[in-house]
């Protein structure tokens, strides 16, 4: 683990998942915390009044640097020896361009905020976090606003036991299992076997089979209710990290139903990591 890359509105929500990232980064050895604002200078519309102020663009700029460096002072202290906290400013849309920034920092994990709540506040502060999920292929890690670092030492793997060896990410999946080194604890949600088919047996030994090199536990839980399901287990053991694999949805649900994803987000206070299939 060399680069993590941590998103930023400048918010409490934010600076705590910096703070999260620059404590993970010790423990990992990163050597490059990249605290990074993406900006967006608003294009006038035509025929919209010319009286709304105007931003001027290097204002613009100049505000996010100065954010920027305002944040990395208050947080250099956290950095151990050897760690470089660096800092990175585009304007741009983040969820835009975010995969063509993790190319060009050479980013090995993203690292985010949110925060759960009433509904305007999983809107206005969960949207940039969501986005960010579903458009890159870098794994993101996603911590709750009242979560504090500590070690990860055990992790729950939710997984749905369909098609494993399409849609699971092996390689980078290995890596980060490899890094983290913790107790691995795979847990399938159902409900009076809806989703059992003649092809789970053989899923389920697809995936033990890319798995044994970390001697998972696997649990099967019956619950009605997939995202409660995992929250309940992963509080009740204690687990330090939440890991999951965002599957693919159709248009007419990402536009008009939060992924299950999205609802664990906001549902637990546990970090929460999302590697893409």
């Amino acid at each position: 683990m060399k680069t993590i890359l941590v998103p930023t509105d400048f918010s409490d929500t934010a600076y705590n998942a910096a703070t999260y990232a620059i404590s993970l980064g010790n423990s990992l050895g990163a050597t490059r915390i990249v605290l990074y604002h993406a900006y967006e200078l608003i294009v006038p519309i035509p025929d919209v009044p010319t009286m709304i102020p105007m931003v001027n663009p290097d204002d613009l700029r100049a505000a996010s640097l100065e954010g920027l460096e305002k944040m990395k002072k208050e947080l250099s202290a956290l950095a151990q020896e050897g760690t470089s906290l660096l800092t990175r400013a585009d304007n741009t849309l983040l969820a835009a361009t975010i995969e063509e920034v993790c190319k060009n920092e050479e980013v090995d994990l993203i690292v985010m905020g949110i925060t759960g709540g009433s509904k305007l506040e999983e809107v206005l502060v969960g949207s940039n976090t969501i986005d960010v999920v579903k458009n890159t292929s870098y794994p993101v890690l996603v911590i709750p606003g009242s979560a504090r670092y500590k070690p990860i030492e055990k992790i729950v793997f939710a997984a749905d036991l369909r098609k494993v060896a399409e849609t699971t990410p092996i390689e980078p999946l290995k890596k980060l299992l490899h890094i983290f080194n913790a107790e691995l604890h795979v847990i399938n949600i159902d409900h009076e076997s809806r989703h059992f088919s003649t092809d789970t047996p053989f899923e389920t030994l697809m995936l033990d089979t890319l798995l044994e090199d970390f001697h998972p536990e696997y649990h099967f839980i019956d619950n009605p209710n997939v995202v409660g399901g995992i929250v309940e287990f992963a509080e009740e053991n204690k687990a330090d990290l939440i890991l999951t694999i965002p599957k693919k949805h159709g248009l007419f649900e990402s536009i008009f139903k939060r992924s299950r994803t999205s609802k664990l987000a906001y549902q637990t206070q546990i970090p929460l990591l999302t590697l893409h299939e």
